[in-house]
């Protein structure tokens, strides 16, 4: 749908390819009868690709959130990972391109001062050892690797972290939304958004009240920013309470289903 996210990430250069991608996807988007849009930046940028305005419509990513719940700080996963007594800080979902996860790596390198804290990087992805070998070379020893969680123990795993870290490289926003933000806020926690101002993900967090919004790609920036969390200059739990208060009115799994209920009830009476 966006062959523009690979060309900001330079995985894709050829200007023929790119053309031709453009011309396929502006061709079968206004062949569509309607377009759904998971963010208002992204139905902007449908629209400059040729869809009509009366044909989209916005329906946001979505959570189960009788299956992720807020759960105790303390708790097994926390236990079983050394995580006790620290302050984390945690990403959870892909480890790919599009996560500005060397910018939290390298703003972790600056924090060795702050002995409680930990970085947590939970899953996998194109760019994984990449970070790995970043964060040895950089002497990063309290960021720590772990695989992705079987969804069973996703409300501890999530709610084991005093923050999550939420980033979207530079040039993506409208094209990517992280759908792990749901996630985050359905288990009751704060949120680190390096985003642009007009992504899906800062509007949403500065809506909710439920987080810190800072410019993606600046390690010194976020490193201030985690300083400021672990030491208490933020109300974290009413944060979470915010994006749990949020998530559940409007972003849970039965809202979404109603919406596209909608749209397809909308389709079927629309000849």
């Amino acid at each position: 749908m966006f062959p523009e996210i690979a060309v900001e990430l330079k995985r894709l250069s050829n200007p023929a390819l790119v053309q031709l991608l453009r011309v396929l996807t502006r061709f079968y988007l206004r062949r569509a009868d309607r377009v759904v849009a998971i963010g208002e930046t992204m139905r902007s940028r449908l629209e400059a690709k040729g869809v009509q305005p009366d044909k989209l419509r916005v329906i946001p990513n979505w959570v189960d959130t009788t299956m992720i719940r807020p759960q105790p700080r303390e708790n097994q996963w926390a236990s079983e990972h050394g995580l006790g007594g620290r302050f984390v800080v945690m990403h959870s979902g892909n480890i790919g391109h599009a996560q500005d996860l060397d910018t939290l790596i390298r703003a972790t390198a600056s924090l060795v001062d702050l002995e409680h804290l930990s970085v947590v990087l939970v899953g996998t992805g194109a760019r994984h050892a990449d970070h790995v070998a970043l964060a040895r070379k950089l002497g990063a020893e309290k960021v720590s690797f772990h695989g992705y969680q079987p969804r069973e123990v996703l409300s501890q795993s999530l709610s084991s972290a005093d923050i999550h870290f939420v980033g979207l490289a530079r040039g993506l926003s409208g094209f990517v939304v992280p759908s792990r933000l749901y996630g985050i806020l359905a288990a009751g926690r704060p949120v680190l958004a390096a985003a642009e101002d007009d992504s899906e993900t800062a509007q949403l967090v500065r809506e909710a009240g439920c987080g810190i919004v800072l410019p993606p790609g600046r390690p010194g920036v976020l490193a201030d920013a985690i300083r400021s969390a672990a030491g208490g200059e933020h109300d974290l739990e009413e944060m979470g309470r915010r994006g749990r208060a949020w998530v559940e009115a409007n972003a849970d799994r039965g809202v979404a289903i109603g919406r596209y209920r909608a749209l397809l009830s909308e389709l079927a009476h629309s000849d």
